[in-house]
């Protein structure tokens, strides 16, 4: 069975760090696997009668002191996370299935809600990995990434910022930005210091749906009216080509399928309302068009997102703020800040990944 190994890099300045990894394994009938604290041993949960009985096996990983390298081996696995916390373990619990609960930064009962925590997410198949690093639902712990391919080359994400975390909170409470007291609910403290910065969706949901709700309202306007009028021209990069829709009747009309208007909420999910639908060709145009939307790209002209240029991201006062944060903060402006950041436009990547048959992959935490 092939595995490969994470040169994981302790540089928190403080605390006790713990790694935590967990996934599908491909070799294994893609069953739910984690890694045991040893850091090499695959446990495979079997199924629990009773819905949150925490997991019996002992899978933190403990890092060594500041500067030190932990080396931890992986089978094939997909949908793969690489989790770590600080001073305090994670709590991963079975529903019956058995189905493996993970930590989460939306529901405020969770164990984990006031644990300093966050994740690296990764595919290892066919001896290939995929990973990067995302902020789609938080900003925490600084992680970053560093990939040595079989034929030396290297790919590098290189993450927060020092005062990443600090930037993007400060910039969320700017009181000069549009629906202010909203922006500023996003960051969470505990205990009297911030843990985390949360995404405009998932500070939606912890508060119980009440942020938001008429925030992207203006810009939507604007855009159906201009799209009435003039065709809105979409590339799908895939066997649609480059494809032409209109305001008709009060929905976006694709020959391929059909938007209707989009609330705040369906903007920040890209997952809800007209967004729901990712079949066929209705797939690609939800990855542009919402992410036109977050990055107010939409009244841009041009071939989306062809002709759309990364250094015009978020110009509008209506617009992800919370996206545009989290690139400043970030070293190499790099990580998925929404769902569909890795939609492609003219400059650097903004998705943060690395890919390839790995001679050497190393994680840094802190």
């Amino acid at each position: 069975m092939a595995t490969m190994d994470i040169k994981v890099v302790n540089r928190a300045s403080s605390g006790q760090v713990y790694a935590y990894i967990t996934g599908l394994a491909l070799d294994n009938n893609n069953q739910r696997c984690l890694i045991k604290a040893d850091g090499k041993t695959p446990y495979y949960p079997v199924n629990v009668p009773e819905v949150g009985t925490r997991v019996p096996e002992n899978c933190a990983i403990k890092l060594g002191a500041a500067g030190s390298t932990t080396t931890i081996t992986i089978p094939h696995l997909a949908g793969a996370r690489l989790w770590f916390s600080v001073d305090k373990e994670l709590v991963f619990l079975l529903n019956p299935g058995p189905a493996l609960v993970e930590p989460s930064v939306t529901n405020p009962t969770d164990f984990n809600f006031n644990t300093n925590w966050s994740f690296a997410e990764f595919t290892f198949s066919n001896n290939a990995i995929y990973a990067n690093i995302s902020y789609v639902d938080f900003v925490g712990l600084p992680i970053a990434l560093k990939l040595t391919t079989q034929d030396d080359g290297v790919q590098e994400v290189l993450g927060l910022k020092p005062d990443g975390l600090a930037q993007v909170v400060a910039g969320l409470q700017d009181r000069s930005l549009p629906s202010a007291s909203d922006w500023a609910k996003c960051v969470y403290s505990s205990g009297g210091k911030v843990l985390r910065a949360l995404s405009p969706n998932a500070a939606n949901y912890v508060n119980g749906l009440s942020l938001f709700k008429t925030y992207y309202d203006p810009y939507v306007d604007q855009v159906w009216e201009y799209f009435s009028a003039n065709p809105l021209v979409v590339d799908t990069h895939a066997q649609w080509g480059k494809v032409t829709g209109q305001v008709t009747d009060g929905n976006l009309v694709f020959p391929q399928g059909t938007f209707s208007k989009p609330n705040t909420q369906d903007i920040f999910s890209c997952s809800t309302g007209p967004f729901a639908d990712n079949s066929g060709a209705m797939g690609p145009l939800t990855a542009r068009i919402s992410a036109g939307f977050n990055r107010s790209m939409m009244l841009q002209g041009g071939v989306h997102p062809d002709t759309e240029k990364v250094v015009d991201y978020y110009k509008s006062p209506i617009t992800n703020h919370y996206a545009r944060l989290v690139h400043l903060a970030n070293i190499d402006g790099r990580g998925y800040a929404f769902p569909y950041d890795d939609v492609p436009g003219d400059g650097l990547d903004q998705s943060g990944f690395v890919n390839g048959n790995p001679k050497e992959f190393v994680v840094s935490i802190g």
